[in-house]
């Protein structure tokens, strides 16, 4: 568990306060130190994971993939042969060595790379043949076991799924039947999360309502749960994050400039089965990605980390702003200045990194 510095009166404070009929206010939590740092592109980035405090991989545009070894003193660009005009909208370090991409788009512009030795040379594991399946995020519970979501296609989720980092599966009839329109968004590469050995949790809009679909036997069988965020077109779930196969975090909003105001996040304790609204929200617009500071160990998305259980400050981002938690939504803290970061992800308990517009990475330390 972190304690938040200043967060928390003395049991002793309590009572003199009590004592005299008032209580002083609770201090301001110390916020996060944020470090620009230079990913080496131009090219906007749209997905981060990292594998710990010195590992990273992000990845975006015109097929670029990044990664540093350092802890982002320095970061390695490239792109990968072939995916030039891909869009990366997800990526899932593993190592320094090993990573996957996932590119989005229709038909066979949607892939799975894998490398085994740094990005130096990449591996196509799978190409869509289905011109209207768009698959948006993946996440994995260990380094091969995962799984990929694509948007619905004739009311079917047509998921795939590994379970060697090799080959991929259609487990699609798994799931259960799609609305009309029902899809999820590409935003941060979170709109899937797998924690613990075979706990997962995806996350849809498009339609009303947005929606929960949750794995307790690793894609198996599935329960699909209605969620408190709007659901519409333009409106859905964009992420989701778990700190234990019970309590997680939804964050997502609606891409309509004219839209009426919005919740944007929502918290389970129960595994996903009900969702609550925070207690207070972001106000950053929509949010695209969001994650946990965690601990070190297996969980969601990242294999190596886990979220504990005591730990309950998030990040969220979008293009409007970024903002943090220290108690999972009753109070929000805005970072000043940081806008068009679409993803948020953390490789330990005090270390993580936002990506964005224009190549700009952010590393953000509690």
């Amino acid at each position: 568990m972190q304690t938040m510095r200043g967060l928390a009166l003395s049991l002793s404070a309590l009572l003199a306060a009590a004592a005299v009929g008032s209580a002083e206010p609770p201090t301001r939590p110390r916020p996060p130190r944020l470090t620009p740092q230079d990913g080496g592109t131009p090219n906007g980035l749209i997905a981060v994971s990292p594998v710990n405090a010195r590992v990273a991989w992000a990845s975006g545009r015109n097929g670029t993939f990044v990664v540093t070894t350092d802890g982002g003193q320095t970061w390695k660009a490239g792109v990968v042969p072939g995916a030039e005009t891909l869009q990366f909208r997800d990526v899932q370090g593993v190592s320094d060595r090993v990573a996957y991409l996932l590119s989005i788009g229709n038909g066979t512009d949607a892939r799975i790379y894998k490398t085994t030795d740094g990005g130096a040379s990449w591996t196509m594991q799978f190409q869509n043949q289905d011109p209207s399946a768009f698959y948006d995020c993946f996440a994995f519970w260990t380094p091969d076991r995962g799984l990929a979501q694509s948007d619905s296609v004739n009311g079917r989720f047509p998921v795939i799924r590994t379970t060697d980092g090799e080959t991929w599966q259609d487990i699609g009839d798994n799931l259960p039947p799609a609305l009309a329109g029902e899809a999820s968004f590409a935003s941060s590469g979170t709109c899937v999360a797998a924690q613990g050995r075979d706990n997962a949790w995806i996350v849809t809009g498009g339609a009303s309502p947005a929606r929960v679909l949750a794995t307790r036997d690793g894609g198996d069988t599935w329960i699909a749960v209605d969620s408190p965020l709007r659901g519409s077109a333009s409106a859905g779930i964009f992420t989701v994050a778990f700190r234990d196969a019970w309590h997680g975090m939804i964050g997502g909003g609606d891409l309509d400039p004219m839209a009426p105001p919005f919740d944007q996040t929502a918290t389970s304790s129960d595994g996903g089965r009900t969702w609550a609204i925070t207690g207070a929200q972001p106000n950053i617009g929509t949010v695209y990605g969001l994650d946990y500071a965690g601990e070190v160990g297996r969980g969601r998305g990242h294999p190596g980390l886990v979220h504990g259980n005591a730990n309950q400050t998030v990040v969220v981002t979008g293009p409007g702003g970024a903002a943090w938690t220290p108690d999972e939504g009753d109070t929000w803290f805005t970072l000043p200045g940081v806008t068009g970061y679409w993803a948020v992800a953390f490789g330990s308990p005090k270390t993580g990194w936002l990506v964005g517009t224009d190549g700009r990475i952010l590393r953000i330390d509690f």
